[in-house]
């Protein structure tokens, strides 16, 4: 066992090793205070730890430092990207793990509504699930691994949600998705139509899967992305959306996927 672990969240050597590289380069020397510089792998445990627990900044243990030092951290690497930055780069290293080119040319969309606990913005009322918060839209590739998440008002439907997460993953570049499975809740007339601009402007064909038969019962292509909100629902911190801010509801989904990819390639 590694000697740096203190709590099961810790960051093991080999997934420090894995993941310093991809971090910003801390400052060096003392800040105005004349305190050192704040540690940035304990940072990191921090981060781990309450995401996993769903404990409040403020209840962080001392052991990682500050908790308002670990808040400005991920606050500032949140607006920077480096939260989905680093996701990226290991759903790439993920997928080259098991024989998959770095990009993927299928994903499927889903969305999940989740109740709120604060006073924060973006809030609204998803009258099909009769819950009050916000909405978990995400696009994963074929083994699950999250290509794209947009957190919004439960009352933004799934339409606008699915042009939000393609807009954003073809926004730095030529990419080789080619096919996106759907739920039913993604048909209709309008998106038919964008539907038709996609196939032009990117190539992409959409396929809507309906579920067959009552009851429960793993739906074709669909059951991967419903897996994953699965992996996420084992970190507490998602239980319901904690965050004041909807970019830093999506910053705690990636560092979800980073901390289930590091335990993957380790």
């Amino acid at each position: 066992m590694d000697t740096a672990q203190v709590y099961p969240t810790d960051l093991t050597d080999s997934q420090w090793e894995l993941l310093k590289n991809l971090l910003p380069k801390p400052k060096s020397g003392h800040g105005r205070s004349g305190r050192p510089t704040i540690d940035i792998r304990q940072m990191i445990n921090g981060l781990f730890y309450l995401n996993k627990t769903g404990c409040q900044w403020r209840m962080l243990p001392k052991t990682f430092g500050h908790w308002n030092s670990i808040y400005h951290y991920f606050s500032k690497w949140q607006k920077e990207g480096v939260w989905d930055d680093i996701m990226q780069t290991l759903n790439k290293k993920e997928r080259k793990r098991q024989g998959k080119q770095e990009q993927p040319s299928a994903g499927c969309v889903d969305s999940q509504s989740v109740k709120t606990v604060t006073q924060g913005n973006q809030v609204g009322y998803d009258g099909g699930k009769l819950i009050d918060g916000r909405k978990r839209h995400i696009l994963v590739d074929t083994l699950g691994l999250i290509l794209v998440v947009f957190v919004s008002a439960a009352n933004v439907g799934e339409r606008r949600g699915f042009k939000e997460l393609l807009l954003d993953y073809f926004s730095d570049g030529v990419k080789r998705l080619r096919k996106i499975w759907l739920d039913a809740g993604y048909s209709g007339e309008p998106l038919k139509k964008w539907a038709l601009l996609l196939k032009k402007t990117w190539q992409v064909k959409l396929d809507v899967v309906e579920k067959e038969g009552k009851g429960f019962n793993l739906v074709k292509h669909r059951w991967v992305v419903e897996r994953t909100f699965a992996w996420l629902n084992n970190f507490r911190r998602h239980s319901k959306d904690y965050e004041e801010k909807t970019c830093h509801s999506e910053a705690m989904i990636q560092i979800s996927m980073i901390a289930i990819l590091l335990r993957r390639l380790e």
